[in-house]
């Protein structure tokens, strides 16, 4: 198949989900890693028409529900300085302590929304009596692009442009996530354009360790429904590999130009994840020879530490261990127009995808 259309065929995915009933015997756990495969599970009703033996867990794969609130805050407080801060748009809505980015915005803070971090340089040569910082936030997927940003600013010297690194690691999540003594997963449905960067090379260890199946997936209905089986089949026959559902888009050894570009500009530490906290080794930051673009640093913010929403169940939702519905607040004192955590508001947020294509 070659075209998108053929994997929103609904026939096909009929087919598949009538095999997958015939072949599953007992229950099994299964969790999608990213958000944009759990929107596509809830908003296509994916999840009503499985079989009653497969449970679809949803993690943590949503980089905007994962960035920790002090870094809201932090980019707020930039704004406060009369900083000029460059974002993606899945960020502006948010909330941080006491505000969001937009409603910073609407007080008079000069809030940029961009499609990418390069425009955010070209921000910076046009202001060079303007400080001008970008809020990297994401997965291994917007690492390149944020890197590369940095790269063309030393190029062209610009000595205003800085970046706020919020950068996330998935295979140090899941590892996290297997660890938990509340832990359930049989299997994980793994993240597709993350493997497109990156590859799937470090996933073999996972798999090996755990002794669960780890399927690359992609985000259309024949995709999720056929990562699945795949997973199941595995499951069943009690095997543990690494498989690539997602073979038109995902290469084992990734994209290797991108992961040069990343490796030039950042290096591995320690990150903090919302709702979940400090996992080691699962975050990119800047490497020495480029610390004069780490926007903390150059404007003395590393201090600002707060603390999560009480009534906000997100971290556990991240963690797979309960569902947006079994949140109190959930639809109540937590919707889109009013959110208590980052996952109602985001486009790749399991809360946001019950909330709006659910019937909970």
């Amino acid at each position: 198949m070659k075209y998108l259309s053929e994997y929103r065929n609904i026939d096909a995915t009929k087919l598949v989900l009538d095999n997958l009933s015939k072949s599953v015997t007992r229950p099994w756990n299964i969790m999608e890693i990213c958000g944009g495969q759990t929107h596509g599970l809830v908003k296509n009703g994916i999840l009503e028409l499985l079989p009653e033996h497969i449970r679809m867990i949803h993690g943590p794969g949503c980089p905007v529900c994962v960035t920790p609130l002090h870094l809201i805050d932090k980019a707020i407080e930039l704004l406060n300085q009369g900083v000029i801060v460059c974002s993606f748009g899945d960020m502006i809505r948010v909330p941080g302590s006491q505000q969001s980015l937009l409603e910073a915005k609407a007080k008079g803070g000069d809030l940029r929304i961009l499609y990418s971090p390069l425009e955010a340089v070209n921000i910076a040569r046009s202001n060079p009596d303007k400080e001008v910082v970008f809020f990297a936030v994401g997965f291994e997927t917007t690492a390149p692009a944020n890197a590369l940003s940095v790269l063309h600013a030393q190029k062209e010297g610009l000595k205003n442009y800085s970046i706020l690194v919020s950068h996330v690691l998935v295979p140090p999540a899941m590892e996290a996530i297997l660890d938990d003594e509340f832990s359930s997963i049989d299997a994980f449905l793994g993240a597709g354009h993350v493997c497109a960067i990156m590859g799937y090379k470090e996933y073999h260890a996972l798999s090996e360790k755990y002794h669960i199946p780890i399927i690359i997936t992609g985000f259309e209905p024949l995709d999720l429904v056929q990562g699945i089986q795949m997973a199941v089949d595995q499951l069943e026959s009690g095997n543990h590999k690494v498989a690539n559902q997602y073979a038109r888009v995902v290469k084992e050894e990734g994209n290797l130009n991108a992961i040069r570009i990343i490796r030039q500009v950042f290096e591995i530490g320690d990150r903090e994840w919302r709702g979940i906290g400090m996992i080691p080794k699962s975050g990119y930051k800047l490497t020495k020879e480029f610390i004069a673009f780490d926007a903390e640093r150059k404007f003395g913010i590393q201090g600002i530490k707060v603390d999560e929403h009480p009534s906000c169940m997100a971290g556990e939702i991240l963690k797979g261990i309960k569902k947006p519905i079994h949140c109190p607040e959930f639809g109540k004192g937590c919707s889109p127009a009013k959110p208590l955590g980052a996952p109602m508001v985001s486009s790749e947020g399991a809360c946001s995808a019950y909330y709006n294509f659910s019937q909970y």
